[in-house]
């Protein structure tokens, strides 16, 4: 009995070092992948001139992005250290939001940067077989979602023992984490948003022009914009999920630890229910990689392999999770009840079940998604058939398909919360929801594949491969492009769960912050008006974008057509294109149209909270109405994206129609209307939750008294 008993102290002693160490142990796997990727050939010359201007492209777009959210970032640190000065937030805040700005942008930058090597040996690797291309793009994926996870866990983690071993008591620990998690949060949006804007404009300048004006195949060499359109799949896809994956990660990991510590009675368990969820992280990390190793071992079709990895992942992380479970609580955790005096019990069966609907959630959410996005399913073939009869039908069938696709996720969602509320009160959702996050190791793999292996085919057509690379590299990039809204739908739904964590967070550290209970209800005008300004922001957001993609697009539309006006030599393959051009216009573009959605959500908060009148109940409601109605939007905008993709896709394979018929150019149509739908606006909406939740939290201690 003693045994026992001595582990499970080891563990909760022990727990979030050995976190860290298994988080260690996934960069040395990403950094074995880089090693693996990088010694495959990368093609002949001709190969290597197209990638090289690609990497070019994407380097330059990145590092003036980095210079514009360095300068704002920085302003915004000042501020939070001027406030810290004042006392109004603990002095670490600044530090921490720092820490959290640089990790989400390395998560990012690093894996394009192996996205963008990975592309072109994928082309070469598809001239030998259709399996060792999968092989080496996936493993260039796998780089990005163990990167992820790996500094989400390592940068939380470090910063908590650092600040723990500060003295600082519990609270103040927690309390400078949210610094970190708006930090990363911050650069999240700005990376989601920046990318996005990048990437759509490209490819809808792109296909404006090059398909529709010109009847250009697909990364027709001849289309000025190819280059930008290869380059923006990396910074919107590689580096704005990979930012925008970290931000949640790392935001639900302290939402946990502010509910532990806020929620649980330090008698009934305290240590153990901080320690839990960097063990729940770390053990993911090794199922993650488990999966990943399942996918590089096993023959068949891309879409089955994947999706047995993410199987594999799952089933090792639920059974690893158990016995974890009943030593960290062999008496069960207690929750806080009316005063602070102890309350619910709640045992160890019931925390693991937590962690099992976080587990459910994530493959569930990854099937329900792949019905509404994949070729062989009736949403994406409606879509498609719907394209016979003109562009309206198929922009009507499209629009429609997408706000359908938010049902089925709602009502998980729903079903999600209820249970785990259930079992393990505010604490258990956020165990449930990291145990979602926690998967992130594998699905990023998923999403990063998407893009290098949509780039494997531009490479292919640009660098005049034979039509079997072609056929190979694209039969990938539609499990690609289901893969990406997979990955979207897995994100937003995660997103909407954690910005419960932290609506409670606020709650709970509002009544810490006043020193009494806090009445929200719907009966006060205040809290009603909060919930429609709440509401009004994705809308409000998502405008933007989109009016920001339509911006940049018409830019690059107007150098397109100048230069095949100038050089009418380019059409008929005697003149070259001035790539560059179009790069510079989309990376100035990008980046201007950026900042005004990104800081939406914070002059919002800051507005309602700075008016008296007012108040906490009125700036609790925005937090509701923002992750209701953003919810839905985010879920319906990149599902449609995606079913337009692949409905295109599926006629370009050779149904109602094939390629040059009516059909394919409405086709042609939707997808470009879901571009900014599904990479730009609907992700992007994601972080812009969290930050409004962030903020609130931040705002408590500054605004109410």
């Amino acid at each position: 009995m003693k045994i026992p008993l001595l582990i499970a102290a080891s563990l909760e002693a022990n727990g979030i070092p050995i976190s860290l160490a298994l988080a260690g142990l996934g960069l040395i796997v990403a950094i074995l992948l880089i090693r693996m990727v990088v010694s495959q050939p990368a093609g002949g010359e001709k190969l290597r001139k197209v990638a090289g201007a690609i990497q070019d492209g994407a380097k330059a777009y990145l590092r003036r992005q980095v210079i514009t959210i360095s300068a704002i970032s920085g302003g915004l640190a000042v501020l939070l250290f001027l406030l810290a000065q004042s006392g109004k937030v603990h002095w670490a805040t600044p530090v921490g939001f720092l820490v959290g700005a640089a990790c989400s942008l390395a998560a990012g930058y690093i894996g394009m940067r192996i996205a963008v090597m990975a592309n072109v040996r994928t082309t070469q690797a598809a001239e030998e077989s259709e399996q060792k291309a999968l092989n080496v793009a996936f493993n260039g994926g796998a780089v990005t979602g163990l990167l992820v996870v790996g500094l989400a866990l390592l940068s939380v983690g470090v910063f908590y023992l650092l600040m723990r071993g500060d003295g600082s008591d519990q609270k103040a620990v927690v309390d400078s984490l949210v610094g970190l998690a708006l930090g990363s949060s911050l650069i999240s949006v700005f990376a989601r948003l920046g990318g996005g804007i990048y990437t759509k404009a490209a490819d809808v300048g792109a296909d404006l022009v090059g398909k529709i004006e010109q009847g250009l195949d697909e990364d027709d060499p001849r289309n000025p914009a190819t280059i930008a359109d290869n380059v923006g799949d990396n910074v919107g896809d590689c580096a704005g999920m990979a930012a925008d994956v970290f931000e949640t990660y790392a935001v639900s990991l302290i939402g946990a630890l502010l509910l532990g510590t806020l929620q649980i009675a330090p008698e009934g368990g305290q240590p153990a229910a901080l320690v839990f969820p960097f063990l729940i992280g770390g053990i993911a990390i090794i199922g993650s990689v488990l999966g990943i190793v399942w996918v590089n071992l096993r023959r068949g079709s891309a879409s089955r392999l994947l999706m047995e990895g993410v199987g594999v992942a799952s089933l090792f992380s639920a059974a690893a999770y158990w016995p974890v479970t009943r030593m960290l609580f062999p008496d069960g955790l207690t929750l806080k009840g009316a005063g602070g005096a102890a309350g619910a019990v709640h045992g160890a069966g019931e925390l693991f079940g937590c962690a099992l609907v976080g587990i459910a959630m994530t493959f569930l959410v990854v099937l329900i998604t792949n019905y509404y996005t994949a070729t062989q399913y009736r949403p994406v073939r409606k879509i498609a058939k719907a394209s016979q009869t003109g562009h309206a039908t198929n922009i009507i069938a499209g629009i429609g398909v997408g706000n359908m696709a938010t049902g089925l996720p709602v009502a998980l969602i729903c079903a999600a919360i209820y249970t785990s509320f259930s079992m393990g009160g505010l604490y258990g959702v956020a165990v449930a929801v990291m145990a979602m996050l926690a998967m992130a190791g594998i699905i990023v793999s998923l999403d990063a594949f998407g893009p290098i292996t949509d780039n494997a085919g531009g490479i292919a057509v640009m660098g005049d491969m034979p039509a079997i690379v072609r056929e190979r590299t694209d039969a990938l990039d539609a499990v690609g492009n289901t893969m990406k809204a997979v990955t979207k739908g897995y994100a937003i739904a995660s997103a909407g769960v954690a910005a419960l964590v932290l609506f409670g967070s606020y709650f709970l550290e509002l009544e810490a912050h006043l020193g009494r209970a806090f009445d929200f209800s719907l009966k006060d005008p205040e809290v009603l008006i909060g919930m429609f300004i709440g509401g009004l922001l994705p809308f409000i957001f998502s405008a933007l974008s989109m009016d920001a993609v339509g911006r940049a697009a018409g830019a690059v539309v107007k150098e397109v057509r100048r230069q095949i006006s100038v050089k009418p030599g380019i059409m008929e393959g005697k003149d070259e294109p001035d790539y560059a051009a179009c790069v510079d216009i989309v990376t100035k573009s990008a980046l201007r149209e950026m900042v005004i959605p990104a800081l939406l959500p914070v002059i919002a908060v800051i507005v309602v909270a700075s008016i008296p009148a007012l108040g906490a109940e009125a700036l609790g409601g925005v937090l509701v109405g923002t992750i209701v109605t953003g919810l839905f939007v985010g879920l319906s905008m990149t599902a449609a994206g995606g079913a337009w993709d692949n409905a295109k896709k599926l006629i370009e394979e050779g149904e109602y129609g094939g390629k040059g018929s009516e059909a394919h150019a409405a086709a042609v149509t939707g997808d470009t209307v879901g571009d900014p739908y599904k990479d730009t606006s609907g992700p992007a909406i994601n972080p812009m939750i969290k930050v409004t939740n962030i903020v609130a939290i931040l705002a408590i201690a500054i605004f109410f008294h």
